[in-house]
């Protein structure tokens, strides 16, 4: 993805891609709650915090901004989401939301909670 469109992209509401990601792990069989608990191990929101952001339709770049402890283990995450490497992406925002990404799609694909949240 090109710098250029990254402004769409933070953009977006947080609320809007939150119900997306539970939609795409329910079709896998995934538990939706299991969205919620890679994003709060993420961003470090506590539910009442995350339940918050999505009701008040922050954009995503206000969610990330707002994250009140982003995990030093978010490091770890490695891998391709949109062919992208996640691991070199420069921009601190899109890295942040690619991970959140690269964490979803392995709660969709069933991997165990311990080894998504790098235990």
């Amino acid at each position: 993805m090109k710098t250029d469109n990254y402004d769409r992209v933070f953009g977006y509401s947080f609320a809007s891609i939150h119900k997306l990601y539970g939609e795409k792990v329910e079709r896998k069989g995934q538990p939706r709650e299991a969205v919620d608990e890679v994003i709060r191990w993420l961003t470090g929101y506590d539910q009442e915090e995350l339940d918050a952001a999505i009701s008040d339709g922050r954009s995503l770049k206000e969610f990330f901004d707002q994250a009140p402890a982003l995990n030093p283990s978010r490091a770890l995450i490695k891998g391709v989401i949109c062919g992208v490497r996640v691991e070199d992406i420069e921009d601190q925002t899109m890295q942040l939301i690619r991970y959140m990404d690269k964490l979803v799609d392995e709660v969709a694909k069933g991997k165990a909670m311990a080894k998504i949240l790098r235990a």
